[in-house]
């Protein structure tokens, strides 16, 4: 038996970012006294949601990974505690910006940085004026206690990013969130939101982790209540924990990678795919290159 035990965080954000950062510490220890060993928060957690606005002074929020103030604070929380963090934060890197995670080991030390790969850009979400697209693919890190795979928020949409990242042996999914009602639009996303990363959970057979905000943020040009809802889903794709619309909180969950395996092994997922049917998946239309082929010749 191989136990391992996650938490989510779930919290609302002020325009303090000294304020936020203390919260998601104290939100962190809450989770570690619980027994949590891998701890995810939430997507940009040191602030407001500050892409409701195409504004230029947002970007002097970014800092660069080796500097950041917030990344050695939670470096050495994750050396204190002995548990693993996923750390959100918002990056600069010479002329470019993004919206990234850094993977700290439970003795604090950097792991490594993935950097959103999927970018949004609609009314209230308007991050492709804040971030460049990620370029360093879909990763997986070997922690002290798991195999851990991370997305942020809109990757969590796209089952190629969790396919991927199950197959270089991710045994946990996590994604850190901000995520709310739309601007736009007269709809509530919350269930579906689920729904999608527990197909992730049930067609890979491993945990996934979403971390998601709380709270009403008013940007000068739109209004988004965020509905939290942070959950822990199970190999099968069932929730087995999970938060409220509107309450500050950590939800723990504890599994056993071994018989995961176990489970997942015995199902052949991995071994019956026909990875010579799915090149249509690297075209956008499902047609193009088939297309090329046949007219290749002309």
């Amino acid at each position: 038996m191989v136990e391992i035990v996650v938490a989510a965080t779930q919290m609302a954000c002020c325009p303090d970012q000294e304020k936020n950062v203390s919260r998601a510490e104290k939100l962190v220890r809450e989770a570690a006294d619980r027994g949590a060993q891998v701890i995810l928060l939430q997507e940009l957690f040191e602030f407001p949601y500050f892409c409701q606005d195409q504004k230029i002074e947002h970007l002097t929020l970014a800092e660069e990974a080796r500097i950041h103030p917030t990344l050695e604070r939670m470096s050495r929380l994750a050396e204190e505690l002995s548990v693993v963090l996923p750390v959100s934060f918002f990056e600069k890197a010479n002329q470019a910006f993004f919206n990234s995670v850094m993977v700290l080991d439970a003795d604090g030390a950097f792991l490594g940085i993935y950097r959103k790969s999927h970018i949004p850009n609609d009314p209230g979400y308007w991050e492709k004026f804040c971030f460049s697209p990620g370029d360093t693919g879909f990763k997986v890190w070997e922690t002290k206690y798991c195999r851990v795979g991370v997305g942020i928020c809109w990757d969590q949409w796209f089952p190629e990013a969790a396919r991927i990242m199950a197959l270089k042996g991710a045994e946990v999914l996590m994604y850190p969130t901000a995520i709310g009602s739309e601007p736009a639009y007269d709809i509530d996303t919350a269930d579906h939101w689920r729904r999608v990363m527990q197909g992730h959970a049930a067609a890979n057979m491993i945990p996934v982790v979403a971390s998601n905000r709380i709270g009403i943020e008013k940007g000068e040009s739109s209004e988004i209540t965020f509905y939290g809802t942070s959950f822990i889903a199970g190999p099968d794709g069932g929730i087995v924990a999970e938060a409220g619309r509107e309450e500050e909180t950590v939800i723990v969950a504890k599994f056993d990678l071994e018989s995961i395996r176990d489970y997942r092994d015995s199902f052949h997922v991995f071994r019956d795919r026909r990875t010579d049917l799915y090149r249509p998946i690297l075209t956008m239309d499902g047609e193009t290159e088939a297309y090329n082929r046949k007219h290749s010749s002309d």
